[in-house]
Formats: structure tokens, C-alpha cells, sequence
């Protein structure tokens, strides 16, 4: 973290709120920049939904910090509101950092309740844009005096047109990792495959959104080249019987092996020979910078801020979201290739760098710097709102 931006907000609590506490992307970013703040003198605490799957609570614990149980199911009410923001005075929060629509909206009434600053992260999808009353509660609760951030470039213009803000009142900060190699897993040997089968790796929970289908498909389209080729998806969810009935179907129910979660992904990286990100839609995924640290070989989607972190393809091939033809043609370049596949994972390695959780936290750093200047010269004390201004509160979905 760069020295002024710490200088600035050493000190200040803050809360760190996030409305699903599964193994994604958002929640890991949201546990790796609360460690890293709170290393760098800045306490914290998570919330997390009161009924949750319980890992972020647990990579919480593993990182130092504390974790408050919020209960979100009760609905958006001027009374949930205040229980939140009971929340905030009981550690003492400076600033609030929200994730997501959801939290975004409850957080940004409830930290002008305490007068706390408050700070919005939006990641990888536009979900909240699907109904204008979304928008507009998201507006309107940024409109409180938060500063809101995208994880993309691309996420940034979608957000300054959804929802009626300048480009410029939209900071665009990457995603940041942790990264720690690891000696690579047993693969070959837990899937029965043979010595020298390539192995295609993607990372990502089983969602519509992750494009999984699409990299079924290009694996029946490399048959005739690559008869021997594994996919290995780590990642669960919802599409699980669905991925193995398409693999069936196509005749490759043994090449197409559904991990489950993993905790291991450095180990499962380090086995594979490319890794691919076969995503339709996707801010900045950790799954992406990961595959680069550990110096894989990438093909993936051309979306949100891909583009960007490949060089435009230099560090990894590109291809269209959803396009199963062009999946396997890059995939089949790389296999085919092996060379130009090993000169692009460490072109990949080194540029993976600049993706560190530090860099991360000293962006935010900045941003929270100006928040909490923001929320000091405007003079906004802890209070408790009027009774008009507690009807105001835009209605829940």
C-alpha cells in the first residue's frame, strides 16, 4: 500500500459487507482486502447474511477478522436499517464498504445514519440493471454520498449509463490475489487419465453465467485431434447434472470430470496444461489472474476487463464469449503448440504482478481517503434520521 494513501486512513475502522458468504470471486475479494487492510493498521469486520454457507466466516477467521452475522431475509425496512446501523456504531465503523446491489442499498442509509463514509463495489455482472426500480435504489442510495467502484472498464460504462452518473464518478479498480504456488495435485492419477492426456482446466461455480457448456462442447469439437484430452472443472453449483448429461450425450462422460468446490486451485493450476476461462459474462475474474501467476497457457472469452489484463492477447488467446467453435480452434492452437503455449505462461507470470492484493488495497486506500474527506467536510455527524426521511427508503425487491 502506498505510503500517503495508508498515512491517510490508518486507523479507520471499516466494515466490509457483502450479501453472500459462498467461495466467488466478490467474496474473495472481499476477505483478501480486508486482511490486507487490516495488516496495514486499518481494523475491520465482515458482514455477512445471518444464515450463510459459512465460508467466508471461516477464510475470515484464517485472516484475523472479526465477522458480524446480519440478518438480510427480515427484508429492506426502515427498522433493518437501524439494526444495521446499530451494527456499524458497535465497532465503531469510519467507513463502510459495501459489495454488491443489495448491500449497496441497505449500507449506503445506513451509514448516513452513523455518519460513516461509504464506499460501493460493483463486480462482474450487471444483475442489478434488470429492473429500473433496482436502479433507482442503487442510485438513490449512492446519491448519499458514496463513491462507487467497478472491478472493469467495461463494468464502469455500464454502471455511469444504468444508472444516470457521470463516467467520472465511477473508479475502476482491478481485482487483486494473494498468489502462493503450490506442488502440483495427483490428477492424472485421480481421473484415470494417462501420463501425457493434456489436461484443460477451468475455475468457476456452475452457473449459466461461466459458459461451462460452451467448453463441453469445444472438447467434442477436438476430438479428432486431441482424442485424449480431459476437461476439469473445479467449481459447484446448479448445472452440475446438466454439464454430465451433455457429456453423455456427446460421448465424452469420461473425459469431462466435475471436480466440486476445491481449495486447492495453485495445485490444480500447477497439474494442468491449459487453463480456460470459457465465461459469457465477467468483471475481472481471480480465477484468470491465478492461471496467469502460475504461468498456465490461457484461452478466454473476450469480456469485461480480459482484454485488458491478455494484452490483447499476447499473454493468452481471446475468443468470442459463447462460441464453442472458436474455443476449441484456440484451444487446439495451444495443445498443438506447446512452445508458443509456454512462452505466452510466462509472459503471463510476470505480468501477473501487477495484480497483487496490494495493489488492490492501495487503489482502495486512495479512495477511501477521499470518502472519509468527503464525509468530514460535509459536516454529517451520527444521527438518527427524521421520520420523513426514513419513508424515503425506496422499497425492496
Amino acid at each position: 500500500m502506498s505510503g500517503d494513501a495508508l498515512a491517510a486512513i490508518r486507523g479507520a475502522r471499516i466494515a466490509h459487507l457483502i450479501e453472500s458468504d459462498g467461495p466467488g470471486g466478490a467474496e474473495r475479494t472481499v476477505v483478501n482486502l480486508a486482511g490486507a487492510l487490516q495488516a496495514a493498521g486499518c481494523p475491520g469486520v465482515i458482514v455477512i447474511p445471518a444464515r450463510g454457507e459459512g465460508w467466508l466466516a471461516r477464510e475470515a477467521a484464517s485472516a484475523g477478522v472479526p465477522v458480524e452475522r446480519f440478518d438480510l431475509d427480515a427484508g429492506f425496512t426502515p427498522a433493518a436499517v437501524r439494526r444495521l446501523a446499530d451494527v456499524f456504531r458497535r465497532h465503531a465503523v469510519t467507513l463502510a464498504h459495501s459489495h454488491e446491489f443489495a448491500m449497496t442499498v441497505w449500507t449506503g442509509w445506513a451509514a448516513r445514519r452513523v455518519g460513516a463514509a461509504h464506499v460501493a463495489t460493483m463486480h462482474g455482472s450487471r444483475y442489478y440493471a434488470g429492473r429500473l426500480r433496482r436502479r433507482l435504489a442503487l442510485r438513490a442510495s449512492l446519491a448519499l454520498g458514496g463513491r462507487l467502484v467497478a472491478v472493469s472498464r467495461q463494468l464502469a460504462g455500464h454502471l455511469s449509463r444504468d444508472l444516470w452518473i457521470r463516467p467520472d464518478r465511477v473508479v475502476t479498480i482491478a481485482n487483486g490475489i494473494a498468489w502462493s504456488p503450490a506442488p502440483p495435485a495427483p490428477l492424472r492419477r485421480l481421473l484415470g487419465a494417462g501420463p501425457t492426456d493434456p489436461l484443460i482446466l477451468a475455475v468457476g461455480n456452475l452457473y449459466p453465467v461461466k459458459g461451462h457448456a460452451h467448453l463441453v462442447a469445444a472438447l467434442a469439437r477436438l476430438a479428432a485431434r486431441h482424442p485424449a484430452a480431459h476437461v476439469v472443472i473445479a467449481g459447484r453449483g446448479e448445472l452440475g447434472e446438466a454439464l454430465r448429461a451433455l457429456a453423455r450425450r456427446l460421448g465424452l462422460e469420461h473425459r469431462v470430470h466435475l471436480l466440486g468446490f476445491r481449495s486447492d486451485v495453485p495445485a490444480l493450476l500447477a497439474a494442468a496444461d491449459v487453463f480456460v476461462l470459457p465465461s459469457l459474462s465477467e468483471g475481472l475474474p481471480l480465477s484468470l489472474l491465478e492461471a496467469m501467476s502460475a504461468g498456465r497457457p490461457v484461452v478466454a472469452s473476450d469480456t469485461g476487463d480480459v482484454r485488458t489484463v491478455l494484452e490483447g492477447g499476447r499473454l493468452g488467446v481471446l475468443v468470442e464469449p459463447g462460441n464453442a467453435e472458436q474455443l476449441a480452434a484456440a484451444l487446439d492452437r495451444l495443445l498443438s503448440r506447446p512452445a508458443e503455449a509456454a512462452r505466452m505462461g510466462a509472459a503471463a507470470a510476470a505480468a501477473a504482478a501487477a495484480y497483487h492484493v496490494s495493489q488492490m488495497a492501495a487503489a482502495y486506500a486512495e479512495v477511501y481517503g477521499a470518502a472519509l474527506r468527503d464525509r468530514r467536510h460535509s459536516g454529517v455527524a451520527s444521527r438518527r434520521p427524521s421520520h420523513s426521511a426514513t419513508n424515503r427508503l425506496p422499497a425492496g425487491e
